[in-house]
């Protein structure tokens, strides 16, 4: 395992970090999710990603009891939540300092923790001016309840707009953002937030490196039974695949699982290094509901010379998204 700055701070983030979405308070509970996370702190994951939308509060409940049982020294792990959709009443949504700070209370006593490493804004609110949430995190930093904080699929301009905020008004910036990061999704990292890396010093804990399990090949023929698309609250995700663009990215990823077989490694491997290989990438987000499945996602180190410039060529003239503006390396 390597270690990367999250941006221009100096706080070094694993390559690969373990999430919990989907997952914890779904399909994990209990001594499973301190297995996962066992074997991931013990292979060198540093940072656990949460947030309070996810399963209702119950996936950082999960781990808060996992990291209770764990004991590791708070020094050595990084833990993370997001704040937007925390419950049904008007005050209980969205990214007011209201909400932006009982959010973060309630995921200190979820996650039994007494300070967030990193607190994201889950989404952008449209609702409320970027200054409030911008002073609401700032407030925060300063209690010493959380240390940085960031955005998840914000666009550049909101990005850029937090950042003046701050700057103006001399109180903390954003640090990092967790957009959406995979062969098939690209836009975002490698175009539209190009100038903020330099610029701005943006981070990025990047989420769903192997597009929600398409990019392993497991979908090739039809959603297996014990599918996450088969889950209760994501059947967004069968209906995306089921799309013309779905087949399409389906038949895409045969073509590269021929390549990854041509070089010798799997296509979850070929997926994961390929987001690795950006080095704007701080983090990549790995979610696992087995040990087995963990484990072979991290094997994927093991193989990071295979992914060549070469390949990372043909991996283009497949998908052949490749963003106009893309930065990668």
């Amino acid at each position: 395992m390597e270690y990367r700055r999250l941006g221009k701070s100096g706080l070094k983030v694993s390559e690969f970090s373990f999430g919990s979405w989907v997952t914890f308070g779904k399909q994990v509970d209990g001594g499973d999710a301190v297995s996962l996370m066992k074997l991931a702190y013990d292979r060198g994951v540093n940072f656990f990603d949460n947030a309070e939308g996810y399963e209702s509060g119950k996936s950082e409940l999960v781990m808060g009891e996992a990291l209770k049982t764990l004991g590791w020294s708070r020094d050595s792990f990084i833990v993370s939540s997001k704040v937007f959709w925390g419950g049904e009443k008007p005050t209980q949504r969205g990214l007011s300092r209201k909400h932006v700070t009982d959010a973060a209370h309630a995921a200190l006593k979820r996650l039994q923790v007494e300070y967030l490493d990193l607190y994201f804004c889950h989404r952008p609110d449209i609702d409320t001016p970027i200054e409030e949430t911008v002073r609401a995190m700032h407030d925060l930093v300063a209690q010493g309840k959380i240390l940085y904080w960031g955005t998840s699929e914000w666009s550049a301009q909101q990005l850029t707009e937090a950042y003046a905020v701050a700057r103006d008004l001399r109180i903390t910036p954003p640090t990092m953002e967790q957009p959406q990061y995979n062969i098939f999704e690209r836009q975002k990292v490698e175009a539209d937030y190009r100038p903020l890396y330099d610029l701005l010093g943006l981070g990025t804990t990047i989420w769903s490196p192997l597009a929600s399990g398409v990019l392993t090949g497991k979908y090739n023929d039809g959603v297996p039974a014990d599918s996450r698309m088969n889950l209760p609250g994501y059947e967004w995700l069968k209906e995306k695949l089921s799309s013309d663009a779905g087949r399409a990215q389906i038949a895409k990823v045969r073509d590269l699982a021929k390549l990854a077989d041509e070089i010798g490694i799997s296509i979850t491997h070929l997926a994961l290094l390929w987001c690795l290989a950006n080095k704007n990438v701080s983090t990549v987000i790995l979610g696992a509901s087995r040990t087995s499945q963990l484990e072979d996602n991290l094997a994927a180190l093991s193989h990071r010379d295979k992914l060549t410039s070469d390949v990372l060529d043909r991996i283009d003239a497949i998908t052949g998204n490749k963003p106009a503006a893309a930065q990668r390396f």
